[in-house]
């Protein structure tokens, strides 16, 4: 019979071990919580684009600073037909109400971008509330109407933001094709960028501050249309009911779904 004598130093390595053991255990199965409590919760995604059948695209600009070019910008809309969406920020609506006034009588959607382009995730629920019903009310005084799409500044956003935005019957709209504008490409390179990235239901970022913006605006306009695309404000872009965006933040209407997904099983 064999007898193991345990010295006070094997004792020591052999707690040492049982407990790393144990620890090791123990972190592997919070993070294994982890994953599944992150897989379950729901990411919600803003409207990037919109799952469209016909050849139609929006173009929208964000106006949070200056104003040296918004009547520019609307006398190129106007010349060459076209109707669009401006997101405006509380602020500036403070600083040119004629020119909320103006977008808003050539027929073009006025848009809520936040009361103080705040970093809107940073907020409290009730704080992106304020935020956005700051701006509205501003704008209805205004227009007489209040906005119904809503663009978070800087294009950041979290699942509060989201359901906020939704929960007010607004929509949280982002962008597919960044023109890039505020970097001051040429005109030339803005219009083979957003030409090169169309698609049915895009929506295009621009903005009413940036250097080179009034001369691209007919060159992108003319572009669009010379690929057979129609040119839409956003409220005409996104179609009414019950919808929702998938991975790519694409926008579906609902009841499309359920019908896609009554035909296909009707197939099989």
């Amino acid at each position: 019979m064999k007898f193991f004598v345990f010295t006070k130093q094997k004792l020591f390595v052999a707690l040492g071990v049982l407990i790393a053991c144990v620890l090791a255990v123990a972190i592997c199965s919070s993070s294994y919580g982890q994953i599944v409590s992150t897989a379950a919760a729901e990411r919600k995604i803003p409207i990037y684009c919109v799952e469209e059948s016909q050849k139609r695209v929006s173009i929208s600009f964000d106006a949070a600073w200056g104003n040296e070019q918004t009547d520019t910008l609307l006398k190129i809309l106007d010349e060459k037909k076209v109707k669009s969406t401006f997101f405006l920020v509380g602020m500036w609506v403070d600083k040119y109400p004629e020119s909320v006034k103006n977008i808003a009588k050539h027929g073009h959607d006025v848009g809520n971008h936040s009361d103080t382009h705040a970093h809107l995730p940073q907020l409290t629920d009730d704080g992106i509330k304020k935020e956005l019903t700051d701006c509205n009310e501003k704008v209805k005084k205004l227009t007489g109407k209040a906005p119904t799409l809503f663009r978070p500044p800087y294009g950041d956003y979290n699942n509060n933001v989201v359901s906020v935005t939704n929960s007010i019957d607004m929509y949280c709209v982002q962008w597919d094709i960044d023109s890039l504008d505020w970097k001051d490409p040429t005109p030339e390179q803005m219009v083979e960028r957003i030409k090169n990235n169309l698609k049915n239901g895009s929506i295009i970022l621009m903005h009413n501050g940036a250097k080179n913006t009034p001369e691209a605006l007919p060159k992108i306009i003319d572009a669009i249309k010379g690929e057979g695309y129609e040119i839409v404000p956003i409220s005409r872009l996104l179609p009414k009911g019950e919808y929702y965006t998938d991975h790519e933040g694409r926008m579906h209407l609902k009841e499309d779904a359920d019908k896609q997904e009554k035909t296909t099983k009707a197939t099989e």
